[in-house]
């Protein structure tokens, strides 16, 4: 396992990130993805950290808080030192009724931090995530809560999730101007079969020095091998929870270039999509979920997958994305200046 600086920060992270949406999920929109109970999570947790993974993700609204109760005991229950793991939580989605139980407000930063510290069982959150933009809660708001966190110690580091590219450039500038604490990563969707992050965000990203961490790598199962062009595969979360949304003739094409790229490598298509994703100059942490043991071995197993120059450029050949204003203006205007830099 190779690890990564998140974004311009001096912390370091493994290159693959285990995912907990799929621990304590009920007969709800997060049991369609999983309802592990603690037993089978602390397997999963121990099989990530022996394959050497130190970077595992949460969130508060996952099974309303019971995935950050379960990750939490996990870690006691199997011993693991705090020094040894990268722990990020986010915040945003409904904990209550109320109005103010939800969004990035300061008052429901503050609580939604305190309660997540209690259910994870720790003293700090290595990583305290906005988990969407809030458009009721001005972002000077967020990020002097969030900054708040950082002082008392609470918090370590700051990112965003799912931010459009000028969102996050905004927060950027204001956290310099009013020497915040500065957001070092965003967690976002990005895969062969959805690379809409390529237009503004990545480049972006890669400006500012900001980390990527991608959630979805697989696009909801879609680039597992199980789907095929004729819809024969009727298993799969996809068949229940058709998210997110793809773009399916495209997503086939690369099916098949992958396929043929695994059978070449001895490894699997899911690996081949996440090895993909590595390669990626933006991507700090690749997010990868399971709901068992064996499915959890075969998306580590993508970081011993080198692709060639040849393998990414077939892949690159079926899911580009379509040139578009003013993205093919910028290219053509910048082409006699781009060989000095």
């Amino acid at each position: 396992m190779r690890y990564r600086r998140l974004g311009h920060s001096g912390l370091f992270v493994s290159e693959l990130c285990l995912g907990t949406m799929t621990f304590g999920g009920s007969d709800d929109m997060w049991g369609h993805i999983g309802k592990l109970r603690q037993e089978e999570a602390d397997g999963l947790v121990r099989t990530a950290l022996d394959a050497g993974v130190n970077f595992i993700d949460t969130a508060n609204i996952y099974a309303t808080g019971k995935s950050e109760e379960i990750l939490g005991q996990s870690l006691r229950n199997l011993g693991i030192a705090r020094e040894d793991v990268v722990i990020a939580t986010k915040v945003l989605g409904p904990m209550g009724a109320g109005p103010n139980a939800r969004g990035a407000s300061r008052g429901h930063i503050l609580d939604q931090a305190k309660a997540s510290l209690k259910r994870l069982q720790l003293d700090h959150i290595d990583l305290y995530q906005i988990h969407g933009f809030d458009p009721a809660t001005p972002i000077v708001e967020t990020l002097e809560a969030l900054d708040t966190l950082v002082r008392h110690g609470h918090v370590r580091y700051l990112g965003l999730s799912n931010w459009a590219a000028w969102q996050i450039v905004k927060a950027v500038g204001i956290a310099e101007a009013r020497q915040l604490a500065p957001i070092v990563s965003l967690q976002a969707y990005y895969t062969l079969a959805g690379r809409d992050l390529e237009r503004e965000v990545t480049p972006m990203l890669e400006s500012e020095g900001i980390g990527l961490m991608v959630w979805s790598p697989l696009a909801g199962g879609f680039l597992s091998g199980k789907y095929d062009r004729e819809g024969t595969t009727a298993e799969g979360r996809r068949v229940n929870f058709d998210f997110p949304p793809i773009d399916k003739d495209r997503a086939y094409d690369a099916i098949e270039v992958m396929r043929t790229i695994a059978a070449d490598k001895g490894c699997t298509v899911p690996q081949v999509a996440l090895a993909w994703l590595l390669h990626q100059k933006a991507v700090s942490s690749v997010i990868v979920g399971a709901k068992r043991i064996d499915q959890l071995q075969d998306n580590v197993g993508a970081a011993e997958v080198s692709l060639s120059t040849e393998d990414l450029a077939a892949l690159d050949a079926v899911t580009r994305l379509p040139a578009e204003y003013p993205g093919w203006m910028l290219e053509r205007q910048g082409e006699y200046r781009a060989h000095m830099i």
